[in-house]
């Protein structure tokens, strides 16, 4: 897959690493930030790279782009970030030319997420093209590319359930909620604990209940008064814990605490209660269920809700590796097309030169000479053999890349590639 746009030999390759062999340390050294990945594209720029597009994520920091040794991209990675080529050599990945051009498709149908299904990457990768884009750093292969990886996504995503179903507990403590409690957009809610979870959870909540009636409690209270600010919500004090509960429809336990922070005792309830604890250890004393009207669930059981659903979306692995193949194919043909079309074309104004000087050549030989006649038949012979030579170079068994030397010496030609 050479760059035929360059003098020098071009491969197309996809460096980088992922949560598959890098952990969250590792990953967070080579993260890079918006401000890193305008001046590693800059750099690239200046090194003469003519097209990549770059992402990084919470789960992967990726380069796609040509160079003439994978190095040059791996270069760029480290030094625009705080990882060290040593680093990656352990962790990192290089692939080339159709297993590159596998591994984004992969990547942006969310095959290779480490949620099955999780579509997010798709939009990393359309807003990193588009920065390449207007920097100048996309060729009409990579576009090409983009594209089809962005239709493989909407059709794996339209025509499967690969994506169906709560991955996160946050999601799944959401779902459950919306389907267990009716009118949910004008019940009490009150989270207690705003960590990672928490905050998550939270954001779910206000996403998908539309509920304006949610409390939110966190024994440093700054930390809920930070979240509550970006999403329009009350927060009370540690101290009113208790009070809070018995207003409470819904509360989701979210906290950090060794020992339960809820249990029977702090509860007087005058109507029932729904509690999702989705702490570790568990911050929901089983005693609440002894009361009446009080409902319990676990982080136990919403996991297990998440890996139902992991499993369902393994049934749609085929489907969606089916859509992949049908438009990678595609673009493999397009690719090659536009790899020998500068030969084809080539061939033919040569074997046009070599007829129009033996059609003058026979014009003065032969008296009464057909020329328009022999036109026509040059013409289709000319289209036959040039097509013949297409067919060759179209077949998966040739070897392009030597036919192409092999026309270009035999017929002394040299293409350029538009």
């Amino acid at each position: 897959m050479e760059n035929k746009n360059t003098s020098k030999h071009q491969y197309f390759y996809a460096v980088g690493l992922s949560y598959k062999k890098a952990d969250a340390e590792i990953r967070g050294k080579f993260s890079l930030d918006g401000v890193a990945k305008t001046r590693l594209l800059e750099q690239a720029k200046n090194e003469g790279i003519e097209s990549l597009i770059v992402t990084s994520t919470c789960n992967r920091t990726e380069i796609y782009g040509f160079a003439e040794h994978p190095f040059q991209l791996i270069k760029l990675i480290c030094e625009n970030s705080q990882g060290s080529v040593e680093s990656f050599q352990k962790v990192g990945f290089v692939y080339k030319n159709q297993d590159a051009i596998s591994h984004l498709f992969r990547v942006g149908t969310g095959l290779d997420s480490q949620i099955l299904g999780d579509f997010e990457i798709i939009a990393q990768i359309k807003s990193s093209f588009s920065q390449s884009k207007g920097l100048g750093l996309a060729n009409a292969f990579l576009e090409r590319l983009v594209n089809s990886v962005i239709q493989a996504s909407k059709k794996i995503k339209t025509d499967t359930e690969i994506s169906s179903g709560a991955t996160s507990v946050s999601f799944a403590a959401v779902q459950y909620i919306i389907k267990n409690v009716e009118d949910i957009g004008n019940k009490n809610i009150l989270l207690f604990g705003t960590g990672k979870i928490g905050r998550n959870t939270c954001e779910n909540l206000v996403k998908h209940t539309k509920n304006e009636h949610i409390t939110l409690i966190n024994r440093t209270k700054e930390k809920a008064e930070k979240l509550a600010g970006k999403l329009n919500l009350i927060v009370k004090d540690y101290s009113e814990l208790h009070l809070e509960l018995q207003k409470a429809d819904v509360v989701v336990v979210a906290t950090g605490a060794q020992n339960p922070t809820i249990d029977k005792a702090i509860l007087n309830l005058k109507k029932p209660l729904l509690i999702l604890d989705l702490s570790i250890p568990k911050n929901a004393h089983e005693n609440v269920e002894e009361l009446d009207g009080v409902t319990l669930i676990h982080m136990d059981y919403l996991s297990q809700l998440t890996d139902e659903t992991l499993e369902n979306r393994k049934k749609h692995i085929p489907a969606a590796e089916a859509i992949i193949e049908e438009i990678k194919e595609e673009f493999i043909t397009w690719t090659k097309g536009r790899k020998f079309a500068p030969t084809i074309n080539a061939l033919k104004a040569k074997l046009n030169a070599i007829k129009a000087s033996e059609l003058d050549f026979q014009s003065k030989k032969i008296s009464n000479f057909n020329e328009e006649q022999a036109e026509i038949i040059s013409n289709r012979i000319i289209q036959k053999i040039t097509t013949h030579f297409a067919n060759h170079l179209k077949d998966d068994n040739t070897m392009v890349d030597e036919s192409i030397e092999w026309i270009e010496k035999v017929f002394k030609i040299g293409a350029t590639a538009k």
